[in-house]
């Protein structure tokens, strides 16, 4: 179930905003490690985005096609990234 709270959750972050491991698993009542597994064990990154997902720090992470596909994907998105971070005050998606 847990797992389909985070994933149900990530589609619903528009276009254009990311969301953090802290904020799904506090909307889930889960851990932020707990969400970090479902991330990478993702089947369907085309329908979950979990690239959507970044740290709460505002660093990018991790990604499993890679950081720099990452990067792409958050960009052509119009999402700006400055020294490898993202300003959460404008990007992010709460739930």
């Amino acid at each position: 179930m847990s797992k389909n709270c985070v994933y149900s959750l990530l589609k619903k972050v528009p276009k254009g905003k990311v969301t953090t491991y802290k904020e799904l698993a506090k909307a889930c009542g889960l851990h932020p490690r707990v969400v970090g597994m479902f991330m990478r064990i993702n089947q369907d990154p085309e329908n979950i985005p979990c690239y959507k997902v970044i740290h709460s720090d505002g660093r990018v992470g991790g990604y499993s096609k890679g950081v720099e596909k990452k990067i792409e994907l958050l960009k052509k998105d119009g999402i700006e990234i400055k020294n490898s971070r993202i300003n959460l005050k404008k990007y992010l998606f709460k739930f």
